[in-house]
């Protein structure tokens, strides 16, 4: 039996659809180990050029770069909300933080792109930002339980996580190729700090910095690249 034309032509668009996902997958997986390796001020003809794919492609499925951070990085961004909420169920206050600082700066340190989009304001204005603002009432909750419980220092903010995260990632930025895990004992020596215990402590000057300014920070904020 001969096909329709809405046969035929739904039989000519099918292979099209499959080449367009493909290469679409082939765009996503370039970006995702070239934004892991280099962060974010890779460009999309460098990604065209890993991909195997003509330059036009890419500019037709992701026209900015933003359109392609924000396909890649929510899902990713959803794991890191996913620790907080896991590290949340904890009972134990000071563990659940402990919890967080280690699965979220792990995530960070094997994926510079990830690290780039969680703690700056260049690119994540839809959909990464709407996924990046749901951790902040997670990470507010996790330092206030953990004050509660008299295990953190009361003059610590949940403003200063992020800081912590942007000090950590220069570790990683200088050691990634000699010591990949050395970031490990400097997060072990900043915990020590946050804790909370008996004898005089340091006091912690300046005061934090409000919301607003770790905003404005963050949209300042470029890593450094070695």
């Amino acid at each position: 039996m001969a096909l329709t034309k809405t046969e035929r032509d739904g039989e000519a668009a099918r292979p099209l659809r499959r080449d367009a996902e493909r290469n679409r997958r082939r765009i996503l997986d370039a970006a995702q180990l070239l934004f892991a390796e280099r962060g974010l001020d890779v460009s999309l003809d460098e990604i065209a050029a890993h991909a195997g794919l003509g330059v036009g492609t890419v500019y037709r499925r992701f026209p900015t770069k933003e359109a392609l951070v924000d396909a890649l990085f929510e899902d990713r961004l959803r794991e890191v909300v996913a620790v907080g909420e896991q590290a949340l169920a904890d009972p134990d206050a000071w563990r659940a933080l402990i919890t967080f600082l280690e699965g979220t700066n792990t995530l960070q340190a094997f994926d510079r792109g990830l690290r780039e989009v969680l703690l700056g304001r260049r690119f994540g204005h839809d959909r990464v930002a709407r996924v990046r603002d749901a951790l902040q009432p997670l990470v507010t909750r996790l330092v206030a339980r953990a004050q509660e419980q008299g295990r953190l220092r009361a003059d610590v903010a949940a403003t200063d996580m992020p800081l912590i995260a942007i000090m950590l990632g220069a570790v990683v930025d200088y050691t990634r190729d000699v010591a990949p895990d050395a970031w490990r004992r400097y997060l072990s020596i900043i915990i020590d700090g946050l804790r909370a215990g008996p004898g005089a402590v340091t006091p912690l000057r300046p005061e934090p910095l409000t919301p607003d300014q770790v905003d404005d920070a963050m949209r300042s904020w470029h890593p450094h690249h070695r």
